[in-house]
């Protein structure tokens, strides 16, 4: 999984952070009945603080709801609802983590870890990642929830992780759309290709894939007998990428068909 390629550090650490400052408020609790009803809040909170502590990461999470189940108004409530979203996703509970993560930005749009709520739901996306042989809609969320953190909070501690894992998530979007292309091209059917290729072109312009895509077109306007367009597009990929294999294999193709 592309999720697997960029370590957790950063989540860990950002939650661990997290838990520490919202923690200290907390004072230490004997409590350990869990269907203990109507506890103090401070208590239901501390009892989840230990279970996460203790590596009980789902258990924690749902402890954490619990602390909003029953005192829905508190200021524990607001720390639990985001705690809720960190220990879900330690858990690769990764459902769980996006809707805790997605209900904090909803009823505090304001709070200040608002940015974090939203790298939150993007890793939670990231880490479901598949190969490009599968349906990419996971990809898809973790692009559009990284580039909404990006764009709503620049300077925060997250962005510029966020902005490293949006990279990858557009080389693993244009990393599909060749493959598609490529499946047409094999296929004859150029017209499809052609608007996959160009897809890579426009969407994805600082992805490794763009020399292909470039070449690919080239290679299905010279099928379609679009000479004019295939040399245009050549020339794009020769000054773009004069030292690349695939402008070799460009410039290979034009000197078969001038023969």
């Amino acid at each position: 999984m592309l999720g697997s390629t960029i370590r957790r550090i950063g989540v860990r650490q950002a939650g661990f952070c997290l838990l520490v400052a919202i923690g200290l408020a907390a004072c230490a609790s004997g409590a350990d009945e869990e269907d203990y009803v109507e506890q103090p809040v401070d208590q239901l909170y501390n009892h989840a603080m230990d279970l996460l502590q203790q590596g009980n990461d789902r258990d924690a999470g749902r402890a954490f709801e619990e602390v909003e189940r029953q005192h829905p108004y508190s200021e524990w409530a607001t720390r639990a609802q985001l705690m809720s979203a960190y220990a879900f996703y330690e858990a690769n509970d990764y459902d769980g983590a996006i809707s805790a993560a997605r209900r904090f930005i909803d009823l505090h749009p304001g709070h200040k870890d608002v940015a974090y709520a939203y790298y939150l739901i993007g890793v939670s996306y990231y880490e479901q990642i598949s190969d490009v042989g599968r349906d990419q809609k996971m990809t898809e969320d973790a692009l559009a929830a990284f580039d909404e953190l990006i764009r709503r909070f620049p300077d925060s501690r997250y962005a510029r992780d966020a902005e490293i894992k949006a990279d990858l998530t557009r080389d693993h979007l244009a990393g599909k759309e060749m493959e598609i292309g490529r499946y047409y091209l094999r296929r004859g059917e150029y017209v499809a290709a052609i608007n996959r290729f160009n897809n890579v072109i426009d969407r994805f312009q600082t992805t490794t894939h763009v020399p292909e895509a470039l070449h690919r077109l080239t290679e299905a306007y010279l099928a379609l007998g679009v000479q004019e367009e295939a040399r245009r597009t050549a020339s794009v990929l020769g000054f773009n990428f004069p030292g690349s294999a695939w402008y070799q294999d460009s410039y290979a193709l034009f000197t078969e068909v001038s023969q």
